[in-house]
């Protein structure tokens, strides 16, 4: 015969226990939440590494993109800050290999962007990335970046302006690559591509830049493997800027410019 304080003892038993199958399944269901959790993180990392490292400055024979974040506004919200494209024909000419290096590297030269959005002026690295900027210097004379879109604007993640592609499609290019040079620059601190930057595009791999190149409104964060050869001055900076307050076409962070930015004449001087 059951006693009456072995029987308060079985029911205090019991409900300890329905007391930790209660607690069992609270830390079930919070750890199926932190999973779920867990998992969209890892796809928005995911997402945005893959938009740092392959996919936003690839060009010359890319046209893969990515892009994730807090959308941008819609195209119809938007008023186009740009004037009007100056009259003319965008070149296809390539060549073959990448042109004899004639500049003179103990000089300072500067770019001139010549924007519907407004002039963009740049001093460049000459002496740190010469190969670089001798193409530039060879594809400007050769009318090559003239009447082209800049045909990528990220607004999330990294925040650039991408240019130099006369196809508008990302994939074009010279014909020719250049290598990476200044990989080093003083300036990429803690893998930060600082606002005023303008450094090559490329394939993904070493030494495939083309013609394709970036230029950064804001501090951008991404592996030190995109040849920083300028620096854009303060006028240039707000020509960016009011490029990137107008957004881009998708609405995820990484599409075509809203503002139609189209490079009438890009120069480069020797001073």
């Amino acid at each position: 015969m059951v006693t009456q304080e072995q029987r308060k003892r079985q029911l205090a038993r019991e409900k300890f226990l329905r007391q930790q199958q209660r607690r069992t399944a609270a830390r079930r269901k919070a750890r199926m939440r932190n999973s779920v959790i867990a998992s969209v993180l890892g796809v928005i990392l995911v997402g945005s590494l893959a938009l740092y490292t392959s996919d936003v400055l690839k060009g010359d024979d890319d046209k893969s993109d990515a892009a994730a974040a807090t959308p941008s506004p819609t195209p119809s919200a938007i008023a186009d800050p740009c004037k009007k494209p100056a009259e003319g024909k965008v070149k296809t000419a390539t060549w073959k290999k990448e042109p004899s290096l004639t500049i003179d590297k103990s000089a300072k030269y500067t770019m001139k962007l010549a924007t519907t959005c407004g002039d963009i002026d740049i001093a460049l690295k000459t002496k740190a990335a010469p190969h670089t900027v001798n193409s530039f210097d060879f594809l400007a004379a050769k009318g090559y970046f003239d009447h082209t879109k800049c045909h990528r604007l990220t607004t999330n993640g990294i925040y650039v302006l991408q240019c130099g592609d006369p196809t508008g499609s990302g994939s074009g290019g010279p014909g020719y690559t250049i290598p990476d040079e200044n990989l080093k620059d003083k300036s990429l601190k803690d893998n930060i591509y600082p606002a005023g930057t303008i450094a090559m595009a490329n394939t993904g791999k070493a030494h495939t830049g083309g013609s394709q190149f970036f230029l950064v409104y804001q501090d951008s964060q991404l592996p030190p493997s995109y040849t920083p050869f300028g620096t854009v001055s303060e006028s240039g900076m707000t020509v960016l800027k009011k490029i990137a307050a107008a957004g881009e076409s998708t609405g995820a962070g990484d599409g075509a410019p809203n503002a139609t930015v189209v490079i009438n004449k890009a120069t480069v001087t020797k001073s």
